[in-house]
């Protein structure tokens, strides 16, 4: 990451790009189609007296890991006062299925596609995932049961690390499951709220995908029993907005900019667009890893 976030904004196309501050309704529902694949917009914010990075992320809806990525060079926990930093609201809706749970680990988000809209529509939230050796799998599954406020049973690998942890959590402050639950066709792997929020966008559970306590009830009064859910590991994306090309790159551990540059390519490709993209564009948005859409539109 070591393109500044002003040099990366230089690549996306001005009717992306705000300078105003208003903040997202949580679960706001973006319109999509053949034409338009990118939704949001990028936005820059000024730093209020005694804000940290992590607290403007949650403002936001973002999570940890999308907006260190776009602020790379910005303190997350003491950003200078009236600095100016990016809020990367903006993302290009993965390739995966037409409706129900998306859940790209890549980028640490979630969306959701509603069945039986007229238009294709989706709403978007930043998740925690597992961590290394807790992994969160891959895979297609269905929600199979919806739980208000959840009771935690312990797995026992949990109470093997922790053996001071009692067999079961009641709901409560304490209990990391939060409010709300959908427990997938999985083992024990849920979409829950959390009591740790700093944990969203970061890699941190045990398998399971957290939410903000404040994004979970919403995610929570919109999907039905038997929704399909589909786990992805999308770290490049390709997206259109009317002829202009944007490529979403997201750092990720499993691959390195030799991958990620041939995986834009193939995309691209593929969707029959690489003719149109610039090549010195294409390899500053894979270099710079910003985790947010960038115009990489030839001329």
């Amino acid at each position: 990451m070591k393109v500044q976030a002003k040099s990366i904004l230089l690549f996306i196309v001005a009717a992306l790009i705000t300078t105003g501050v208003s903040i997202p309704a949580r679960g706001a529902e973006y319109s999509f189609g053949a034409r338009r694949t990118v939704i949001g917009c990028v936005k820059t914010y000024q730093v209020k007296p005694g804000e940290s990075l992590i607290e403007i992320a949650r403002k936001f809806d973002l999570g940890y890991a999308e907006i260190m990525a776009a602020n790379p060079h910005t303190d997350p926990f003491v950003p200078e006062e009236n600095e100016k930093v990016t809020i990367p609201s903006a993302w290009i809706v993965p390739d995966a299925v037409s409706s129900g749970i998306i859940i790209n680990l890549s980028e640490f988000r979630l969306y959701y596609l509603p069945e039986g809209k007229g238009s294709r529509s989706v709403l978007t939230f930043p998740i925690g995932i597992g961590s290394q050796g807790h992994n969160t799998p891959l895979g297609e599954y269905s929600v199979i049961e919806k739980i208000v406020h959840p009771a935690w049973h312990v797995p026992a690998s949990i109470r093997k690390e922790k053996p001071e942890l009692p067999a079961v959590v009641p709901a409560g402050p304490n209990n990391p499951l939060g409010s709300h639950a959908l427990r997938l066709s999985l083992g024990d792997v849920l979409i829950h709220g959390t009591n740790r929020p700093w944990a969203v966008g970061r890699d941190d559970s045990h398998g399971c995908i957290r939410l903000y306590p404040e994004d979970i009830p919403v995610l929570f009064r919109l999907v039905s029993r038997g929704a399909k859910v589909t786990i992805v590991r999308q770290p490049v994306k390709v997206g259109v907005v009317g002829n202009r090309v944007f490529v979403e790159v997201h750092s990720d551990a499993s691959t390195d900019r030799a991958w990620l540059l041939n995986e834009a390519v193939a995309q691209l490709r593929k969707k029959g667009l690489l003719g149109r993209v610039s090549t010195e564009k294409l390899s500053r948005a894979v270099e710079s890893e910003g985790g947010f859409p960038s115009d990489v539109t030839e001329g």
